[in-house]
């Protein structure tokens, strides 16, 4: 696992580097999870044809990096954790390379230019971030994509903020993939929504977006 120096300019950064974040970890996990991921992933690729390389912003320990390496295990997989412990978790893998630090950082300006991939992708972490600075976190996934970028996450048409297990500040819901469609000019390739009350594959109610360069 590989660290990029940093220090946290946001309150949200160290919410999720700290305590909070190593207890998420042990919340999400599990065989169903990645089960439901695998389909999840497979209608997106489906629609994203000459895919050979993903990267995750956001990867915590890597459930997410684990069904796409199912999927095909010729996927060259990369992700980028702020959660130490979960990024140490994800590299444990062995199958994607995992850099731990801040997805807030320009990742592009680091020595060996960033994980650039065919597919950049998050889920669930952009309502995570301080929305004061998700600019940041777009540009990180235009630059380091070569062609797809994919989003899932909670979707609002107008931004909001909601109380997240108690604590605010922390959770927020938005139009993201039309905020980077508009920003940099995407093409919207396909959508889907993920029901909480599937019978089978369950995911939390979050919207997913594949856009294309």
């Amino acid at each position: 696992m590989n660290k990029i120096p940093h220090s946290y300019t946001t309150e949200q950064e160290e919410f999720w580097a700290g305590d909070f974040g190593h207890e998420y970890l042990q919340r999400n996990t599990g065989e169903e999870l990645i089960t439901s991921n695998i389909v999840l992933f497979s209608h997106v690729l489906r629609c994203a044809p000459g895919v050979k390389s993903i990267t995750e912003l956001g990867c915590n320990i890597g459930l997410n990096l684990q069904a796409l390496h199912r999927i095909n295990h010729r996927f060259k997989l990369g992700g980028y954790e702020i959660n130490e412990r979960a990024a140490g978790i994800a590299s444990e893998r062995n199958i994607a390379d995992v850099v731990n630090g801040t997805i807030l950082d320009d990742l592009a300006a680091t020595p060996d230019g960033g994980m650039k991939a065919d597919l950049t992708f998050t889920k669930g972490v952009l309502i995570h971030i301080n929305p004061d600075e998700l600019a940041k976190v777009y540009r990180n996934l235009v630059t380091l994509s070569n062609r797809y970028v994919m989003v899932c996450e909670y979707y609002n048409p107008t931004p909001m903020a909601v109380s997240y297990r108690g604590v605010e500040d922390r959770l927020f819901k938005r139009d993201f993939a039309g905020e980077l469609m508009d920003q940099y000019h995407l093409k919207l390739i396909d959508y889907g929504f993920c029901y909480h009350r599937d019978n089978h594959l369950a995911q939390g109610d979050s919207t997913w977006f594949l856009l294309e360069k």
